[in-house]
């Protein structure tokens, strides 16, 4: 795969190309950026796979949620529905896509609405809903819009900054554009993460004047969901764990850490399950899963079991965060 990646370089100077123009017409006024008067938080990234963005929402759904009224806007990547939706109690995991109707599921208050067009969307839901803040998920690409304060996640083993245009690497958008965003989060950093090593970060994204920088790793909860259990029962059971999300590898580590053995089905993220799928999975004796997969497999099967992940941050940094966004909420009243 990595000798086919290069081979298709020049494919990649193509596309390098096309992004940059269209940032360029941006950047110029050629294309238009529209701000809005409800306040939006922009979580988005430059490269495809996994940052940690749905866990981010959820976190900022938890800061925000006591003292405003919340909307989440999301693409709603694979659903089997068009257009701008808002979503209600009879809306399925088909009609939305599963990040959102996670998020719908854990936080039933906030509205969750879908549209591939961001700009329309912020447009129905000040119309319908007239929400204090937008929590715009998968946005930071979508320049029609300019969110009011922007975080920009990206992944510590594969940093934006060692990265290249698709499809040799994994940007879909310039290293440049992490200008525009207030705070960059290194996710998924190791726990141990040195002083020494953050300095090194720093110096190497460059940071603007106006942004800061902060380090997460990811947090898994030992208190098991779906079928409700402690992850040390499952030691004694074969256990099958499925995932169908870009990047499993952190999770793979953890639960070889914590002495957990298993099989592995690994399916493409966002991936709906087949019936034959479904009926090989009944066959086994114990399913582990992910939050995310967990939503499009719950009302198909019983021997289920899903495991949370969450930003935890280094040092005080979650204070740095919140402080950051009371400033915004307040100062953008």
């Amino acid at each position: 795969m990595q000798v086919l990646r290069k081979l298709l370089f020049p494919i990649s100077l193509v596309y390098g190309l096309i992004v940059f123009l269209r940032n360029r017409c941006y950047d110029i006024g050629i294309f238009s950026s529209k701000s809005f008067n409800t306040r939006t938080i922009c979580v988005g990234n430059l490269s495809v796979g996994g940052t940690g963005k749905t866990p981010m929402i959820e976190l900022l759904v938890k800061s925000l949620h006591h003292d405003y009224q919340l909307a989440i806007l999301s693409r709603g990547y694979k659903r089997k529905s068009n257009g701008f939706l808002l979503s209600t109690d009879k809306t399925s995991v088909e009609d939305l896509g599963d990040e959102p109707f996670q998020l719908k599921s854990k936080f039933p208050k906030v509205v969750v609405a879908v549209d591939a067009d961001r700009s329309n969307g912020i447009t129905q839901l000040e119309q319908i809903v007239k929400p204090d803040v937008i929590l715009l998920d998968d946005a930071f690409q979508h320049r029609k819009v300019r969110p009011g304060y922007s975080i920009l996640l990206t992944a510590y083993n594969n940093m934006y900054v060692n990265d290249w245009y698709l499809p040799t690497g994994d940007l879909r958008d310039s290293k440049r554009e992490a200008r525009r965003a207030n705070t960059i989060v290194v996710t998924k950093c190791p726990k141990n993460l040195s002083i020494l090593e953050r300095n090194e970060i720093v110096n190497r994204i460059n940071l603007k004047e106006h942004q800061k920088i902060l380090f997460s790793c990811l947090s898994y909860n030992k208190d098991l969901k779906g079928v409700s259990v402690n992850l040390a029962v499952l030691k004694d059971k074969k256990v099958t764990l499925v995932t169908g999300i870009a990047n499993p590898v952190p999770l793979v580590d953890f639960l070889l850490e914590e002495g957990l053995t298993f099989d592995h089905m690994k399916f493409n993220d966002h991936h709906f399950f087949t019936e034959q799928e479904i009926n090989v999975l009944k066959g086994k004796e114990c399913i582990l899963t992910t939050e995310k997969d967990y939503v499009r497999l719950k009302s198909r099967l019983t021997n289920l079991h899903y495991i949370e992940v969450s930003h935890q941050f280094i040092g005080n940094d979650k204070e740095v965060l919140e402080e950051e966004l009371k400033q915004f909420m307040t100062t953008n009243s």
